[in-house]
């Protein structure tokens, strides 16, 4: 809007020639809004309220005579409230831009004061003293400047006498010992954390040539098992072939074993039984027919002499019933040759070995014994029939039953007949 004047946020706008006025002021300050600005009639002027910073560089002598160059910083600005504005309006608004440089110079001239009391290692070591002792002896000053200081810094103090080394070497050398011991103790720490380094970097090359030496080998053993695995499975089943080959051999030898005992064997063991029962049956035949042909002989011989005994006595008393006896003395020859001829050639099977070899002797010995002892009982009658009783009938009874005797013993011989087939 024409003649409407708005100040910048860090500006305050003085306007002179108007008829208002605050604290008998000779303008009107405007500050965070607008007004109007008569032409010709009034006149409006801006005064910067930025911050501004001054920068200070001053030979200072101490209160032991040492001299110092103090660099500071002052950083500051013209207050907000109007008294402050209107003090710089009247001081600096023509010339605002050597404002620093007239802050500087008071600043400089009070710290020269503040320095001249105190001692280096008090400037040194109390660096915030200093800078709140230069604001505290210039506010007033700044005050009437309309300056508000936000913040003094000393940034650096020179000493070109040496006496700031001086002082710090002591120090300076304790701290340069420490920190070569520091350094040694770290570069020796380093040298064995190195050294552990280097043994764990060996141990694990070692180990790790170890195991690539075992992976090499387990590849190579089973490069070398892959590469024998085609003869090894030909020879595994060449000896599993064999193994059934030897079994099946093993087999066919039991079979033909057992074959060779069931057709030729166990035949051959039978037909020898047989040879050897037939041949002891024929040896104890021969044995019986011997036997029985010896009995009959002295059967025959005993009944002869006791026949011709008898005889030669009957008829030595007269005696004519002892005639039939002597018949019968006379065919004791057939009968003992009838039983011979019925052992002989007779096929006897003694079914109980040598007890039925016994059994069957004993019979024919009794036998002849039963015809022996029917001939010495018919010489009981031949000596009764001396005493007149019927000898004649009794002789013959007698030659009758020695013949019933001796078809005994021959039925007898001629029942223990068998055939080898039966």
């Amino acid at each position: 809007m024409l003649f409407w004047r708005v100040p910048a946020p860090n500006e305050a706008m003085l306007i002179s020639g108007s008829k208002r006025r605050r604290d008998d002021t000779q303008f009107r300050i405007v500050t965070g809004h607008g007004s109007f600005v008569l032409p010709v009639k009034q006149r409006a002027r801006m005064l910067s309220l930025a911050l501004r910073e001054a920068e200070i560089a001053e030979e200072c002598v101490t209160q032991q005579g040492i001299r110092l160059t103090v660099r500071a910083v002052a950083v500051f600005k013209v207050g907000d409230d109007a008294v402050s504005i209107a003090n710089a309006a009247r001081r600096f608004l023509t010339e605002q831009h050597r404002m620093e440089e007239l802050v500087g110079r008071i600043f400089s001239g009070h710290l020269r004061s503040i320095i001249g009391g105190l001692t280096v290692e008090q400037i040194i070591r109390e660096r915030d003293r200093v800078s709140q002792e230069v604001k505290a002896g210039s506010h007033s000053e700044m005050e009437k400047l309309g300056i508000v200081v936000d913040a003094l810094q000393i940034q650096e103090i020179m000493d070109s006498t040496g006496y700031v080394d001086n002082l710090a070497a002591p120090h300076a050398a304790a701290v340069a010992s420490q920190a070569r011991i520091a350094q040694a103790r770290a570069d020796q720490q380093a040298a064995e954390r190195e050294q552990e380094a280097a043994a764990l970097k060996a141990a694990y090359e070692r180990d790790t040539a170890i195991k690539r030496a075992g992976f090499q080998a387990e590849t190579e053993q089973a490069a070398a098992r892959a590469s024998q695995a085609g003869p090894l499975a030909e020879a595994n089943a060449s000896h599993e072939v064999i193994e059934a080959q030897t079994l099946l051999a093993e087999r066919q030898a039991r079979l033909a074993a057992q074959r060779l005992e069931a057709e030729v064997r166990r035949p051959a063991d039978a037909e020898a039984y047989r040879q050897r029962t037939l041949a002891e049956a024929n040896r104890d035949r021969a044995k019986a027919e011997a036997d029985g042909r010896a009995y009959a002989e002295r059967a025959l011989a005993q009944a002869e002499a006791d026949a011709n005994a008898a005889r030669a006595e009957s008829l030595k008393n007269g005696n004519q019933e002892l005639i039939a006896a002597n018949r019968v003395v006379e065919v004791l020859p057939e009968l003992a040759e009838a039983a011979a001829r019925g052992l002989q050639g007779s096929q006897l099977t003694v079914l109980n070995g040598t007890d039925g070899l016994n059994e069957m002797v004993a019979g024919l010995v009794s036998q002849g014994m039963a015809i022996l002892n029917t001939l010495r009982a018919q010489t009981g009658p031949v000596e009764a029939a001396q005493s007149g009783q019927g000898s004649t009938g009794q002789a013959a009874g007698a030659g009758l039953q020695v013949r019933e005797q001796a078809g005994s013993a021959n039925g007898a011989a001629t029942a223990g007949r068998r055939d080898d087939a039966g």
